[in-house]
């Protein structure tokens, strides 16, 4: 089967044949800072943001933690705190890199597990965290996702959430779309590789409208709920229980 190359060193096995294991956990950092608009933005928000939730002996998790940069994160805004911190990824791979680079005094309280969020048992927490993980879920277990997140929040806690989203119609979305090529011109991506990356991740990352993220969000239970970022169709949500 042919290669595709995604740009960072980073070559996938044919359409849709993206995958968060092998070779593409050694670049992986640089390719993702390199490929979403303010990525490592996010995270500063992700970490100001969790100073509202994380109290003494609080339970935070991470959901789809890949190389633990969020839970790192959330480490460095809330240093004066005694609390427990768990990043939870479906990549074996992901999770010894994360261990790797988390493996100092500042972040070794962070426990990285292997394993399906969906599945896993989860203690009661005061904050859960998921960065552009969700869009990989398949669509038809994606709701099984923010019930678990529901379920395992206790009152007055928050869900932090970052996707790529799609336009409310095809108007706004050809326009994200172009614009967002744009972009991935202009850091320094070449023709073939922002064609090889949208091959690599077709069928695999299904992105969802705002709304129907919000949807997803009151099916769960949630009442209260919105956006605190947005670039194109990358955006933040803050959801509390």
């Amino acid at each position: 089967m042919k290669k595709l190359n995604v740009g960072n060193k980073i070559k996938t096995t044919g359409t849709g044949g993206f995958s968060f294991k092998g070779g593409t956990v050694k670049y992986f950092e640089e390719h993702i800072t390199k490929s979403i608009p303010f990525f490592l933005e996010s995270h500063k928000l992700i970490s100001k943001l969790s100073t509202f939730f994380i109290s003494e002996n609080s339970n935070v998790y991470d959901f789809g933690c890949s190389t633990g940069l969020a839970s790192r994160s959330i480490i460095d805004g809330n240093l004066n705190k005694k609390f427990n911190l768990y990043g939870i990824d479906l990549s074996k791979d992901m999770i010894v890199k994360a261990k790797k680079l988390s493996n100092n005094n500042t972040y070794k309280k962070i426990k990285f597990m292997y394993g399906d969020v969906i599945t896993k048992k989860i203690k009661k927490s005061d904050l859960i965290v998921s960065n552009y993980f969700i869009q990989f879920i398949p669509p038809k277990k994606r709701q099984l996702v923010f019930d678990k997140v529901f379920r395992s929040l206790n009152h007055g806690g928050g869900f932090i959430f970052f996707e790529k989203t799609r336009g409310p119609d095809a108007r706004f979305q050809d326009i994200f779309t172009q614009l967002y090529n744009e972009y991935k011109s202009d850091v320094g991506f070449s023709e073939k590789e922002i064609l090889d990356k949208s091959k690599s991740i077709r069928g695999y990352l299904e992105p969802f409208t705002e709304k129907e993220n919000f949807n997803f969000l009151k099916r769960a239970g949630f009442k209260d709920f919105v956006t605190v970022f947005k670039y194109y169709s990358f955006q933040g949500f803050l959801a509390i229980k």
